[in-house]
């Protein structure tokens, strides 16, 4: 505890200065692989170096911004780390060539700027996954720790829940006019023109009309999402699957996901649902690009999610947790009054980031209990509130995607 509160303190002592931290160098440029990459080191280097890994973008790769270090950039910055990004030469589900991206942003740091002494990864959404993989095989030099915030740790096991969510629509929005969206277990076909306006004209159509509350309260029993999420999800199982699906550099045409077996809890689903055999080679490269295997090579692992996160489920943190070794993987869960995706607190979001810092300095391995301590005295500097429960157990995965393969 007197090695947590005396990191507390420098925090605390360099929470004026965060906001306006100046970086000594700021270094930009674009790999050959169509990435971009940017690099701050603060006046006071530390000799350490903290990586951000953004989150799921639909969009292609761009110039980063003193934002795309990631919402703690400025306090890594006053606390004398530096802290670099690269943007991922691919969009959507990122982690085929993300470890490539990531280790041509280390090779850069080490020439331009020196090999650093420790390297922290963080990340947040896709970036939780990103962040786990290079901890896994990523080969970044002295990785001693890893933030990762409201992440896919369950890796590509997420794609199988999104196989049946949008099966799930196909079955229970069948025969409604309107509600039909090209493709199925694909996502869209290949070069379909089908558009996000068209979608929400779709979902509309399905849950909006005579007989849609009923079709709705199915599809939301089976996919057990909260209302809230319908539109976000069914876009991601429309679109990214298709990207997915159909981008040469991922799975070239092929699907990776199946749900032969699969018994979804109700019987007019079961009878209706189309059933589906992945192809053994994109299933194979799908596992591949990313499934964890817990091994962090004694690299501390922090994580932190909503309890009611409906793009990225919270069983993600038991799945990590089957597979890493106890002493080097603390998961803390926030309660919420409302549903939201990564939807934590200043307070909260820099309060595993401190926990981790001291961790890695010696203090205790953390728990949610001195997590939520942690957050509570940063209340007076960070906007709170501080909602991490430590009696949430959270629930294993096979409830909410079931197993298969």
């Amino acid at each position: 505890m007197t090695r947590l509160l005396c990191v507390l303190a420098c925090a605390f002592a360099l929470t004026a200065s965060a906001t306006a931290a100046v970086a000594q160098q700021v270094i930009t440029g674009q790999t050959g692989s169509n990435a971009y990459y940017r690099i701050e080191v603060p006046p006071d280097w530390n000799g350490h170096l903290v990586i951000w890994n953004h989150e799921f973008d639909l969009s292609a790769p761009a110039p980063l911004g003193h934002d795309g270090l990631g919402p703690l950039a400025d306090i890594q910055l006053a606390e004398g780390y530096a802290v670099a990004a690269s943007s991922y030469r691919l969009s959507d589900w990122a982690v085929f060539e993300t470890n490539t991206d990531l280790k041509n942003l280390y090779d850069i740091f080490r020439r331009k700027v020196g090999a650093p002494g420790q390297v922290i990864l963080t990340g947040a959404s896709l970036g939780g996954i990103v962040t786990i993989e290079a901890v896994e095989q990523g080969n970044l030099g002295n990785v001693t720790g890893a933030l990762t915030m409201c992440g896919p740790l369950a890796g590509s096991r997420n794609w199988d829940g999104a196989l049946d969510m949008r099966l799930v629509y196909d079955a229970v929005c069948a025969g409604v006019p309107g509600a039909a969206i090209p493709g199925g277990a694909e996502g869209l076909p290949k070069n379909s023109t089908f558009s996000p306006a068209d979608l929400q004209s779709a979902i509309g159509a399905c849950f909006q009309t005579a007989g849609g509350a009923a079709r709705l309260a199915v599809f939301l029993g089976v996919t057990k999402i909260p209302p809230s999420f319908v539109a976000t999800d069914m876009a991601y199982v429309t679109f990214a699957m298709s990207n997915l699906v159909h981008d040469p550099r991922k799975l070239s045409g092929q699907v990776g996901t199946g749900n032969e077996l699969v018994d979804y809890g109700n019987a007019g689903i079961n009878a209706s649902i189309a059933r589906v055999a992945p192809n053994p080679g994109a299933a194979n490269k799908l596992d591949a690009f990313y499934t964890p295997t817990g091994d962090t090579h004694g690299a501390r692992v922090v994580s932190i999610h909503t309890d009611l996160d409906g793009f990225v489920i919270v069983e993600n943190e038991s799945e990590y947790a089957k597979l890493a070794s106890p002493e080097d993987f603390t998961a803390a869960v926030v309660r919420e009054s409302e549903p939201s995706h990564c939807g934590f607190t200043a307070a909260e979001a820099v309060a595993a980031w401190e926990s981790l810092r001291a961790w890695l300095k010696g203090a205790p391995q953390p728990t949610p209990s001195s997590m939520q301590f942690t957050c509570n005295l940063l209340t007076s500097t960070f906007p709170g509130p501080c909602r991490i429960d430590p009696s949430f157990v959270v629930p294993d995965m096979d409830g909410r995607i079931r197993p298969r393969r």
